[in-house]
């Protein structure tokens, strides 16, 4: 049986290509320790791939950082470089991945803003493209409000 279960922190954001074929495949690391006694502890990576449907969710919502827990299965590939050299590769290929950290930070801080702006009557918008900052404007005047979410 190949079945893996990983339980870990993401190391960097997940990466997301589309394939010629139209299929979307996002690359991630996680990174998990063990306990190797005397209070220390090991850290081992591991490449997971995730495709289609479950790739784009990872993309749209792990960021570095995130505790994920992964079920999938090991895959090693193998190719030869320009220079004839073979490499290998082994990565988990991921069945189900579950979020286990929650939102990040500033997501919480943003959604209160927006609802701080509707609870007085304002309008939001979202400002830049990573949400981190949102103009409220009254209809009603010419004035903007612009507040930046940490």
């Amino acid at each position: 049986m190949n079945r893996v279960l990983l339980t870990g922190r993401l190391t960097r954001d997940p990466e997301m290509r589309a394939l010629a074929s139209g299929k979307h495949v996002t690359t991630f690391s996680v990174a998990t320790n063990e306990y190797v006694g005397n209070g220390r502890e090991k850290a081992e990576y591991h490449a997971v791939i995730a495709w289609d449907r479950l790739a784009d969710i990872a993309a749209q919502y792990l960021g570095k950082g995130a505790m994920v827990a992964v079920e999938g299965r090991l895959q090693t590939r193998q190719w030869d470089d320009d220079a004839g050299k073979r490499h290998w590769k082994t990565e988990v290929v991921a069945a189900s991945i579950e979020m286990l950290s929650g939102r990040r930070k500033k997501d919480y801080a943003a959604d209160a803003l927006a609802a701080q702006a509707d609870a007085f009557g304002l309008v939001a918008a979202a400002g830049d493209e990573d949400g981190t900052t949102i103009a409220a404007a009254d209809p009603e005047a010419d004035e903007i409000e612009v507040a930046a979410v940490a």
